[in-house]
């Protein structure tokens, strides 16, 4: 069995988490941790998402349990995140990190401390939105600069961070795989007297309502010819299922920085 804590459990993502792991036959939840003035500390964790009791109170403290842990699953915010992850490598502690938003002088300190620990970090542990992104890479080398790429994402009122997570990382593969940088080439939105469109600009368009649990579609648009690539997610426990696979694959892993690329063998 691995001893999984779940760092984040109160919002709907934290609940799907909880569930997932209660169900999974190979994984026995050891804690579930919220910020220090959580309305949900000290209840038990099944009871918060609607289940039987699971004798898991809900805490505060991830140094009071950390030393119980195989893995942490981390779906924070970018700071509580790395100040886990800290933690996590100190103690020698794997880690899932389902956070998005991170800067880029963030996601370096994530790499070194994958030195000292096994850390899967990626934006989306949905296995169907990483196989689509093995056929983004497929559909931009073939296709190449003869289309112009748009990426058009939605998700729920509540989300913090834009463009998402999972379609900057599809604007990555995107990017890699022609051979551009997506730093220099995005477009975020557009507004008024734009001019026509560049060539090789990638571009992102994001809608924000109601509870959409994460829609993405990659639009390859040619002359006479259009090719989309579109994932749509219609429960959270298709995110909360992989985080779990990838729990248990990094029990393999001493150290290191791996996605779900690596984790699904997409690779």
């Amino acid at each position: 069995m691995t001893n999984v804590a779940i760092h984040g459990a109160g919002g709907r993502m934290g609940h799907a988490l909880l569930e997932a792991a209660a169900q999974h036959p190979e994984i026995r939840l050891i804690a579930a941790l919220e910020r220090k003035d959580s309305e949900l500390i000290g209840k038990d964790a099944g009871q918060v998402v609607g289940t039987k009791k699971l004798g898991v109170e809900i805490t505060h403290d991830l140094q009071a349990v950390v030393d119980k842990i195989d893995v942490l699953v981390d779906f924070t915010r970018p700071q509580v995140s790395l100040n886990a992850l800290d933690l996590c490598a100190e103690a020698k502690k794997k880690i899932v990190i389902g956070t998005t938003g991170f800067s880029e002088e963030q996601k370096k300190k994530i790499l070194s401390a994958a030195d000292k620990t096994a850390v899967v970090f990626a934006p989306n542990m949905s296995v169907g939105v990483n196989l689509c992104f093995k056929l983004l890479d497929v559909a931009a080398r073939v296709l190449g600069d003869d289309v112009d790429v748009e990426i058009i994402e939605a998700h729920h009122r509540l989300k913090v961070d834009a463009p998402s997570g999972t379609a900057l990382r599809m604007g990555e593969v995107v990017a890699e795989a022609l051979g551009r940088n997506l730093q220099k080439d995005a477009v975020y939105g557009r507004q008024g007297q734009t001019g026509e469109r560049q060539r090789k600009t990638i571009g992102f368009s994001t809608i924000r309502g109601g509870d959409i649990v994460g829609e993405h579609t990659v639009m390859f648009a040619g002359l006479g010819e259009r090719v989309e690539i579109s994932h749509k997610s219609n429960s959270r426990m298709t995110y909360a299922n992989g985080a779990m696979r990838a729990a248990l694959w990094l029990m393999k892993q001493t150290s290191g920085l791996y996605d779900m690329q690596d984790v699904l063998e997409l690779r």
